[in-house]
């Protein structure tokens, strides 16, 4: 894992805005705070491909995780404090309490889920293995959550984590992530998936 997180801390820094939220990531002050998924992976192909690192990247997700507080409206009062404090970065920030995803799963996506138990457990359940990975710092020490490892992240291999996702939501990523990122290896939907 050491060499990975040199490796991933190399390609962070390749974005600006991913380098400037980790150096401010006590700013965050958020309980189990992670940024998460897409603006990870993306920055890591990005730099593999000799691209810039946040080529692409139009928003960053920062997830936390509180169960003694599932209102909407404390998880708004986050996202517009961080949205104020970071309104220079080029990017949206869209905060998310993971203890809370169940209440409006089935509204937006058309089916229940049972609660996570924490920020891994829903990092786990991320619509692609590349793509399930947080990061955060720890003092100077960056932090890794890859319930799956990274060699899907760094093998640029895009393959369904089933976990949670159907067949069409992991189409429609791979259909936006095609003429993106045509350097990516796209496995079928029925490839197997490694075990958390």
């Amino acid at each position: 894992m050491i060499a990975s997180t040199a490796r991933l801390e190399a390609a962070l820094a390749s974005n600006g805005v991913l380098s400037e939220l980790l150096a401010s990531f006590d700013e965050i002050a958020l309980p189990d705070g992670w940024i998460v998924a897409g603006a990870i992976a993306q920055t890591v192909w990005n730099a593999a491909m000799g691209r810039p690192g946040g080529d692409g990247i139009k928003d960053v997700d920062i997830v936390y995780f509180d169960r003694d507080d599932l209102s909407a409206e404390t998880e708004a009062v986050h996202e517009r404090r961080l949205r104020d404090r970071f309104r220079h970065l080029p990017v949206t920030l869209d905060v998310k309490n993971e203890a809370r995803v169940h209440l409006w799963y089935e509204r937006r996506f058309g089916y229940p889920i049972a609660p996570y138990r924490s920020v891994a457990d829903a990092i786990a359940t991320f619509p692609t293995i590349a793509t399930s990975i947080g990061v955060r710092r720890n003092g100077v020490a960056l932090e890794i959550c890859a319930p799956f490892g990274t060699d899907d992240l760094f093998g640029l291999v895009v393959r369904p984590n089933r976990a949670q996702i159907t067949r069409a939501i992991y189409e429609m990523k791979l259909e936006r992530w095609r003429p993106i990122w045509p350097g990516l290896t796209f496995m079928p939907w029925d490839d197997p998936v490694p075990t958390p």
